[in-house]
């Protein structure tokens, strides 16, 4: 028997941890030689940058759907869904594993009208939290409810995602699993990375403390917390330099709230940058902070991690399953910006403290957050679907 055809879909490929783990699945199950997979996107619109060109570099087929957004629209999402049908149907995939909200309800509805003979998602996050509207909230869970029906595994990158989702009655317990993003650990080590160099590019004083936040400049990223916090920090370190990477929707208000806050001089705002940058901008951070409202389990914490940098983040969703307050960082209440200013001041004060607490996070990466071991459990998940329909298939190991 050839190969197994497998369709991955995602909304858009933006620069984000769904969309990292997506690309980093569809290449190395490729890699493996049992499977053949495409990978099936909307088109990559907004500030946030793309992921189009590294999926390529990586061999990735790429299937662009071209009426699939974010954005709620009827008649557009109609016709995203019909063309979804006519890709699979004609694809005659036997797996078609779905990613992110819109492409999940969408991607799943379609696999099961066209045939796919095993449908899967993975929970990268829910659509449906606590800081959003109720009666949005109420509609979000029962479109995942009915596409729950037609899903034969639901893949969930933290623990924390598959208790949300089983409470709102989404989906049995025995449907899911947890399998943690894998990352690139090479990519992670300071050994390859000129840390002066990149000061030097930031223009950044080799003796200033930096902390860093990664994330899309974004509703319900917290970027607004993570300001105040600063504003804070720097009575106490005026000196300290506050470094955000990424891009998006809230630049120009996140400027003028660092200009009220008096600080705008000590914020770094790199801006969009490539995947490769990250572990090189992680490398001059003395602090990682991740003030998300809403997440999954951001790929950033084992990044930072891998790079034995301390991490303090809000209490939310998976977070706490990869820091442990006290030991490897710290958790914080969400939206308590006296509170992060307080651990931040603490760690830049007692370098010892956070010298130990990124040597236990670099410890406590490995093996869960290795790429290879994702794969590993996907294909797993993948054998076991099919077994469980009855199908056989000859497998190379």
């Amino acid at each position: 028997m050839g190969k197994i055809k497998v369709l991955h879909i995602i909304t858009r490929l933006i620069l984000g941890g769904a969309q990292e783990n997506t690309i980093l699945t569809a290449w190395g199950l490729n890699k493996r030689g049992c499977y053949d997979v495409e990978l099936a996107t909307g088109p990559p619109i907004g500030p946030e940058g793309s992921l189009i060109e590294e999926a390529e570099k990586r061999r990735i087929k790429i299937k662009i759907i071209h009426h699939m957004r974010r954005e709620i629209n009827l008649f557009r999402d109609l016709l995203a869904f019909i063309e979804l049908y006519l890709l699979i149907k004609k694809g005659e995939y036997t797996i078609v594993h779905t990613h992110s909200s819109k492409a999940g309800i969408l991607g799943r509805l379609a696999a099961k009208i066209a045939g796919a003979k095993i449908v899967i998602h993975s929970v990268h996050g829910l659509p449906f939290f606590d800081y959003q509207n109720r009666f949005l909230n109420y509609i979000y869970i029962l479109c995942e409810r009915f596409a729950a029906l037609f899903t034969d595994k639901l893949i969930s990158v933290c623990d924390a995602m598959a208790r949300k989702a089983i409470a709102a009655g989404v989906a049995n317990e025995d449907k899911f699993t947890t399998i943690y993003s894998g990352i690139e650990l090479e990519d992670y080590s300071n050994s390859d990375i000129s840390i002066v160099e990149k000061q030097k590019e930031l223009n950044l004083d080799q003796n200033a403390p930096v902390v860093g936040n990664i994330s899309r400049l974004f509703d319900f990223k917290g970027h607004n917390y993570f300001l105040e916090a600063a504003s804070l920090v720097a009575e106490v370190f005026p000196e300290t330099k506050f470094l955000l990477v990424g891009d998006g929707i809230l630049r120009e208000s996140l400027t003028r709230r660092a200009e009220d806050l008096k600080i705008r001089d000590n914020i770094i705002f790199t801006g969009l940058v490539e995947r490769i940058e990250v572990p090189k901008l992680i490398s001059v951070m003395d602090v990682v902070v991740h003030t998300s409202l809403r997440e999954g389990l951001p790929r950033v914490l084992p990044e930072a991690l891998a790079m034995a940098k301390p991490v303090i983040a809000f209490e939310i969703d998976g977070i706490g399953e990869i820091i442990k307050d006290g030991i490897n960082g710290y958790l914080i209440p969400p939206k308590d910006s006296r509170k992060l200013a307080n651990t931040i001041i603490h760690l830049l004060q007692d370098k010892e403290k956070a010298k130990k607490m990124g040597e236990a996070g670099r410890v406590m990466v490995v093996p869960d957050f290795n790429l290879e071991v994702m794969l590993e459990r996907i294909g797993d998940v993948y054998k076991e679907s099919i077994i469980e329909k009855g199908y056989v298939l000859k497998w190379r190991h």
